[in-house]
Formats: C-alpha cells, structure tokens, sequence
C-alpha cells in the first residue's frame, strides 16, 4: 500500500530520510535537521512524501516529489527527489508502487512530465526507471550534466 504522508507521519519521514543519509554513508544532515525540514515540506503544497507500506504496516519505502511550474511547458513538472526502500524491504514491489503512485499524483496535478537525477554508475537504479519507462538520452545537442554549488 502507498498513500501521501501526512503531518502525522513525520516519524516515519524522518526515519526513513535518515536511514536513505546513512545508506549513502553521510554523516549530514542530523535527524534533528531532518525533522525541522520534513516538517516544513509536509506542509508545503508544492512537496508530497509517498509512503510505501509493507504487510505489517509499517512504512519500508518513501519518495519524495516536488512540484515547479515551467516556462517551457506552462504547466507544473514533477522532480522525484528522493526514492528509498529499507534493506529488508527492497525486491518486495515497493519502490515500483512509489513510483507508479508518484505517476499518479504527478498526472492529477497536470504535470506532463517527471524527472529525476540518478548517478550514472547506480547500474540497477538505471535499470529500474527505465523499465518504469524513464529514458535517459542526453538533451540535444549533447550531453546534459547535473551542475551544482554549495552557497
């Protein structure tokens, strides 16, 4: 089961962030940094956290979307922040139900498409989004890098 998380999911929104940090082998942010911001998006319509739930209902998997209006559509698009399933949980469908779902929401808000980044090298998460139908041809006239600064 996948359902939009509410302000009383927070535990969970933290938990599972927290626990997406230290699979990637960060330190930063702390839970309590976490917390303070998940809060904020929970609240914020332009963000939605998706729950996936396993069969003892406790949340195993959490994507994050955001949501911005484009100049070059006119609509909003949607941005799949983050995407996370716990060890234990990962084979069991939740990942592909989180994003499926992800479809769904973005589709009722009147978004035309989605996008994401995902390191090059991350083989099977490749695999994963292509076969949810994601492509990842670079934008004419070559390749598209994802640039970013620390301010």
């Amino acid at each position: 089961m996948v359902r939009v998380g509410r302000a009383q999911d927070l535990d969970d929104v933290v938990r599972l962030i927290a626990e997406f940090r230290d699979w990637w082998g960060k330190h930063d942010p702390g839970e309590e940094s976490i917390r303070v911001t998940a809060a904020r998006l929970l609240e914020d319509d332009r963000t939605e956290f998706l729950l996936a739930f396993g069969h003892d209902n406790r949340a195993v998997g959490i994507c994050q979307l955001r949501y911005r209006l484009s100049v070059w559509t006119g609509v909003d698009d949607c941005w799949l922040e983050d995407l996370f399933v716990t060890e234990a949980a990962r084979g069991g469908g939740h990942g592909r139900q989180l994003v499926e779902a992800a479809f769904e929401s973005a589709r009722a808000r009147g978004c035309r498409r989605m996008e994401l980044d995902v390191n090059e090298q991350n083989s099977d998460a490749l695999r994963f989004y292509e076969s949810l139908g994601f492509t990842t041809e670079p934008k004419p006239p070559g390749r598209t890098l994802f640039v970013s600064r620390i301010l």
